[in-house]
């Protein structure tokens, strides 16, 4: 009978640590990529300087627009995340007000639906995406 009490106690001891052994190599892996992209990026950009041209002003246009699409991406996705969050505290107001009526608990939920709102509108308002730069010149053009 003692057996099966330290096996019921080992289950969550060893979910626990798969868990996070898995979040930690997921994590690794993903800061890998990245730096192994922007060594790429670093690359590339030495190899456009020292041979310019119109294959490298295509190249520099291709990173602009890839940085425009990152952008505009993390701006959808700061969006996305304050809609889940104000989501997120209309569901709690209604639960508690269901729950405990005539009771204020309901206000509980105007926390995430108002850090949801912020978000949300610091997406739309304060993260618009920017004039692109205008290209550079290359060659004589300082004469």
């Amino acid at each position: 009978m003692q057996n099966v009490g330290s096996i019921a106690l080992l289950i969550p001891i060893v979910t626990m640590v798969a868990l996070f052994t898995f979040l930690s190599i997921a994590v690794w892996s993903e800061e890998r990529r990245k730096e192994r992209e922007a060594h790429y990026r670093s690359e590339l950009m030495k190899k456009m300087l020292e041979q310019p041209g119109p294959a490298a002003d295509r190249i520099l246009e291709l990173m602009r627009d890839e940085e425009a699409r990152a952008a505009l991406q993390k701006r959808e996705g700061r969006r996305l995340g304050g809609l889940v969050t104000m989501a997120v505290g209309v569901g709690i107001a209604l639960l508690f007000w269901k729950l405990n009526p005539g009771e204020g608990l309901w206000t509980i939920g105007m926390i995430p639906l108002l850090i949801g709102a912020v978000i949300f509108l610091y997406s739309i308002f304060c993260c618009r995406p920017q004039e692109p730069a205008p290209p550079r010149q290359t060659g004589d053009s300082y004469r």
